[in-house]
């Protein structure tokens, strides 16, 4: 009786151990509203995968990323904490990375999800995009890079996919252009014809070396600036593998699969031991690109066609999960960095950006449609299928729950801002564990989020909103993106007040005579934001800081069979060398 009984408790004790330490795959796309995906009521994009992932899981419904840009947000995502604690927020008009050869990125101090399970065991890869740094000081110290920041495998980009990436896609530097070089042109040009005028009419003797002297920077200044956009793409946009360059400039021809085929055949390698896979999506950001399989096949255009190819790479991953009996061993988290960019519209007035649903901005602004995203995580077997969630949660809380699931304790040197999402979808808990959430436009605080104990109100208080242009848009649509700064936003003065439970567009901004309890709210409210404002240590350096966001030439990293000047390999081929 002993023997099978001891072997009951070994078995059992197998099962828990394994149900403890799951398997981790984290899919984040790029830009990606809420509204898009068919589970959150889109009836026009096709989206099955997602769908079937949120049908055999659960869907959350006020998740939230905590910052409206790439950088920031991805910076929380990564380490359970709001990004100013890391200096991964802005003080300045610069809010995430333009350039590769740039100083600044997520200190090796800071602690990821990544390092966490790897030290229990986990084998770790990051396929896709990168944009939280990569060199400090020289172009070898990949101080920034994600294998030095607990991931074994890396595959993707570092930076991220501009418009300037892919040719005939335009420049998201077109205003820096316009005031930089064809504003001082006009000058030059209206100097040029006020001297010679006054030097024909006998007013003034111009030498002629002035006007020589002029031509030269006219001629510096349009070399300097096509030089810029010459060089940007090979600069910028590139795929690495490790610490190697692949292939530069980037080619998006089946980039998507390329990708697709590293992240499932990293599962495939790792089938029989514990992993963690983050597959960070290249979509749905602008420059858009999709495979001929899906290019102008859905309904909305080059935007809905990256989305549609996006879908299928989630579709093969939960297929290799299936094919190698792992789907019931793993958790799979399916979310977006931030809101749709809404302001994202071609000169020809195509729509490049998504869809935020019911809800108010997107991309880059914390009214809702800037940080609410999709929210799925499926686990069969113990999250239960078709589950819905409306409780406030954050991209922050996959750090304390991926760590609390590989077995590994929270570091206690620091403030971890995310909480375990585990009892909220094993319905062990009905409520969030965030009384509170702060929202940060920037390193700035922009509002605060309270979802009061035994109450189904969630007030949302804003201390500035930005200022939407032209009146009556939903965006900044004369500045591509919102800003944070003074002559960019409205302060309110008490804060603007909204119920997201009654308002969820946030639209109806409450008062002292619509509701009664307002002083009192609000004065809570503040009250938590000084005690949080209060955790924030003043001495982390600014990693965004003008000084860390420009580019440095000695910081440039190009591939070993270019020469330093072109920075060019592979141009036109896709990258060679795959991981058997």
């Amino acid at each position: 009786m002993r023997a099978p009984l001891l072997l009951l408790l070994f078995l059992g004790g197998t099962q828990s151990h394994t149900a403890s330490r799951p398997n981790i795959v984290l899919l984040m796309a790029d830009d990606l509203g809420i509204g898009d995906p068919g589970c959150y009521g889109n009836k026009t994009l096709r989206t099955p995968n997602i769908d079937r992932l949120a049908s055999g899981g659960a869907k959350l419904t006020q998740h939230l990323a905590a910052s409206p840009l790439c950088t920031p947000s991805r910076a929380s995502f990564m380490t359970g904490r709001y990004s100013v604690r890391s200096g991964m927020a802005s003080w300045h008009r610069m809010g995430v990375y333009i350039f590769a050869a740039s100083s600044g990125g997520l200190p090796p101090s800071e602690v990821t999800f990544a390092k966490l399970v790897k030290s229990q065991g986990y084998s770790t890869a990051l396929i896709g995009k990168w944009h939280l740094g990569m060199n400090c000081h020289n172009r070898t110290d990949f101080c920034h890079h994600p294998l030095r920041h607990g991931f074994d495998e890396f595959f993707g980009v570092p930076l991220s996919n501009l418009r300037d990436c892919k040719p005939g896609e335009g420049t998201v530097f077109a205003s820096v252009g316009r005031w930089l070089v064809w504003v001082p042109l006009q000058v030059i040009g209206l100097a040029v014809l006020t001297l010679g005028a006054l030097r024909c009419l006998g007013l003034l003797r111009v030498p002629l070396g002035v006007f020589l002297g002029l031509l030269l920077l006219v001629a510096l200044l349009l070399l300097l600036f096509l030089c810029f956009l010459h060089f940007f793409r090979p600069f910028n946009c590139f795929l690495m593998r490790d610490y190697d360059v692949m292939q530069q400039p980037l080619s998006f021809d089946n980039l998507t699969q390329r990708l697709t085929a590293e992240a499932t055949g990293f599962i495939r390698r790792h089938a029989d031991t514990p992993f963690l896979l983050l597959l960070s999506f290249i979509h749905v950001h602008t420059a858009h690109f999709s495979s001929k399989e899906f290019a102008r096949k859905s309904r909305h255009g080059p935007y809905g066609d990256g989305v549609e190819e996006m879908d299928w790479s989630v579709g093969q991953v939960l297929d290799v999960l299936e094919e190698l009996g792992l789907a019931d061993k793993t958790l799979v988290y399916f979310t977006s960095d931030h809101g749709a960019h809404v302001e994202e519209v071609t000169a020809k007035g195509q729509r490049h950006g998504g869809s935020n649903g019911i809800y108010k901005g997107g991309k880059a602004n914390n009214w809702e449609g800037g940080i609410r995203v999709p929210g799925i995580l499926r686990w069969p077997g113990v999250i239960e299928a078709g589950l819905e969630i409306d409780e406030p949660t954050s991209n922050m809380d996959i750090f304390p729950t991926v760590a609390k699931l590989a077995g590994s304790p929270l570091p206690k040197d620091r403030i971890i801002d995310g909480r375990d999402l585990m009892p909220l979808l094993q319905g062990k808990s009905r409520r969030s564990e965030h009384e509170f959430l702060f929202h940060y436009c920037n390193a700035y605080l922009n509002a605060v989020r309270w979802h009061p104990p035994n109450s189904s109100s969630v007030w949302k208080a804003f201390y500035f909103t930005p200022k939407f242009h032209p009146q009556g848009a939903n965006g900044c649509f004369h500045t591509h993106v919102c800003f944070c700064l003074e002559g960019h936003v409205t302060r309110h003065q008490p804060p603007l007040l909204f119920d997201l439970s009654t308002d969820p567009g946030e639209t109806r901004p409450l008062t002292p005579e619509t509701e009664p309890r307002f002083w009192d709210i609000l004065r809570a409210m503040q009250e938590a934001a000084d005690r949080h404002t209060q955790t924030l240590s003043a001495a982390v350096p600014d990693q965004l800081s003008l000084g860390n966001t420009l580019w440095k030439p000695w910081l440039q990293v190009c591939c070993a069979s270019a020469s330093r000047l072109s920075c060019q390999c592979h141009p036109q081929g896709q990258e060679q060398g795959a991981r058997n």
